[in-house]
């Protein structure tokens, strides 16, 4: 891996920081690093408020959105709440129509798509089944803002719709009552990151609000609205970050039934972190959607009977156990596939077979990009269309990329890291080699190693209590605020390090610092190989951690990489 370190902040400004707050310039470090470089910032930081959410009304189509919905709800229009597939879709759903609900119990409808049969986002079927059930109005939520021929399709039929989307608009905008998308270039709202739930709750806070509700109100909420943020791998920095740290409160006090049940089944604490909904509770709501059907996922996300809510987790949990497993077999298909090629020197990875399940193809392109380290594309035949789904490596823009190959692509969307697309089966390589060539010219020759970004050095000695509760409180943890990188050198095994694991691939050590005889408990998940290198002096990047044990709770570090000693 290539260590980098991210840029310094200003000494003076660091110690101003620390003496105001009274912590160590290590800690002030990390702080100024992330824009917080006076008292009251960092107040704002530690201790985020509600009143800390900017008014919804400043986003372009809002005031629209909600008077159209208050005429349905005032003249007893049904209105389908429309999301997508994925977790940020199905909580979108489950939030605002729960809302809804307790306004208008009975003329509240849902809908997913299909993922085979339909495909991404608003469907022609979703609107045909609108109108066969009376639905004049459509909320579209994580979704919709490229449907252009949709909405049109669905105004001919005198079905209006409300789009609530955070990716980035095409060129027009679809002739919807609103849009509404922070990402739209004429939209002044002042945080472009929401998550697609995100957009769900400013329109459930603009029409609570309006209606003489207290923001207040719509806490017990926020559980959903942080699952998708964390799943959704949006910057948890802004808004996003006050949303996910009273929704994760809302997760570990008094989640929603549906939420809940999943947290029993998936960990046996009480506490989460965020990096726990991300691998605990995310993966089970997408296994619905990636094996069955989403729908799974909106109704125990909606359900209000816990005995009922636990069978519906098991089911789900049951769903998920069968991903991993074919996830885990496409993954080494697609990876013989790049050998049987000849590919393991090309730019990317672009694979392709007709069999593989439409369901799991975006989890096989992140794996295959921890072998493989460069931007992936895994194809399967959907009727009569190759679609795929695309992962790309840190640095790099993807959906620029694939802009540049548009005229090989029959529909796609997506953001700069991940995307989705569909293309015609006799373009498969013309597409490939168009991909493999844009990324070659585009692509500098840094982004294609994995990068570690250090934000400190520092001794081991200043890993103490007071060090450790400053960090923690910097979470919850997430892109633009990702948990801090350390560096140490001059590092020794003090004899009982050791490979552990089933496979012996991780690495368990007991580290010594230059004559510090304080030893300090390491973990390094998936570096078994480098065995040999704590054999003599070494460097290491880590994280610092709480480690539970038999009931007795330590920190540890969290080793990421290893180098000898004097090793660039």
């Amino acid at each position: 891996m290539r260590w980098t370190f991210k840029n310094q902040p200003n000494p003076k400004k660091v110690a101003v920081l620390a003496k105001a707050l009274n912590i160590d310039k290590i800690n002030a470090r990390l702080l100024v690093q992330r824009g917080i470089e006076t008292y009251e910032q960092a107040k704002a930081f530690f201790r985020p408020e509600l009143s800390h959410l900017h008014d919804p009304f400043l986003m372009k189509d809002m005031v629209v959105a909600v008077n159209r919905i208050e005429k349905a709800l005032a003249e007893d229009e049904n209105i389908l709440v429309y999301g997508d597939y994925d977790v940020d879709g199905t909580t979108s759903v489950a939030l605002v129509s729960s809302y809804l609900k307790t306004v208008q119990e009975d003329r509240i409808g849902t809908y997913v798509p299909d993922r085979d049969n339909e495909g991404y986002g608003i469907s022609y079927q979703g609107i045909d089944y609108a109108e066969a059930n009376d639905f004049s109005l459509i909320i579209a939520l994580d979704c919709g803002i490229k449907a252009t021929d949709k909405v049109a399709y669905a105004t001919k039929k005198n079905i209006d719709f409300i789009i609530c989307d955070h990716h980035t608009p095409g060129d027009d905008l679809p002739e919807a009552v609103a849009v509404l998308d922070p990402k739209r270039k004429d939209c002044a709202y002042p945080f472009k990151e929401l998550s697609g739930c995100g957009v769900g709750f400013k329109l459930l806070q603009a029409l609570h609000e309006k209606n003489g509700g207290l923001l207040e109100d719509l806490i017990p909420y926020l559980d959903l609205v942080a699952t998708s943020i964390a799943a959704d791998i949006v910057p948890i920095i802004g808004e996003n970050r006050v949303l996910t740290y009273f929704g994760l409160q809302v997760i570990n006090t008094d989640p929603s039934i549906g939420i809940a049940a999943l947290k029993k089944i998936a960990y046996q604490k009480e506490t989460l972190s965020i990096t726990d909904v991300v691998f605990g509770i995310a993966p089970r709501i997408n296994a619905a959607g990636r094996l069955k059907h989403a729908n799974y996922a909106v109704e125990i996300l909606l359900e209000t009977d816990y005995d009922k809510a636990k069978e519906m987790a098991k089911a789900i949990n049951d769903f998920n156990i069968e991903r991993k497993d074919l996830d885990k077999q496409i993954t080494q298909k697609a990876i013989n596939q790049i050998i049987e090629n000849n590919e393991e020197e090309n730019f990317t990875s672009v694979v392709y077979n007709e069999s593989w399940h439409k369901g799991v193809i975006g989890i096989v392109a992140s794996r295959m990009i921890e072998t493989y380290y460069r931007p992936t594309i895994v194809f399967t035949k959907n009727k009569d269309f190759l679609t795929a789904s695309a992962r790309s490596v840190s640095g790099f823009d993807l959906y620029s990329a694939l802009e540049a190959c548009e005229n090989l692509i029959e529909q796609w969307g997506g953001h700069k890291y991940a995307a989705g697309l569909k293309i015609k089966e006799e373009n498969y390589l013309a597409f490939k080699a168009a991909f493999e060539a844009v990324v070659k010219e585009r692509i500098p020759p840094e982004l294609r190693e994995p990068e570690i970004r250090i934000d400190s050095e520092l001794e081991l000695s200043d890993i103490t209590p007071k060090f450790y509760r400053i960090v923690q409180q910097m979470a919850p943890f997430g892109p633009h605020n990702m948990h801090p990188f350390f560096m140490a050198s001059g590092l020794r095994d003090n004899g009982y390090g050791k490979r552990v694991g089933e496979d012996k691939s991780h690495l368990k050590l007991s580290i010594v610092e230059g004559a510090n005889p304080k030893t300090y408990n390491a973990i390094g998940f998936g570096l078994g190989h480098a065995f040999p290198l704590i054999q003599k002096p070494f460097k290491a990047v880590f994280t610092v951690e709480e480690n539970t044990w038999n009931g007795f709770t330590s920190i540890q570090l969290k080793i990421k990489d290893i180098k000898e000693e004097g090793i660039v």
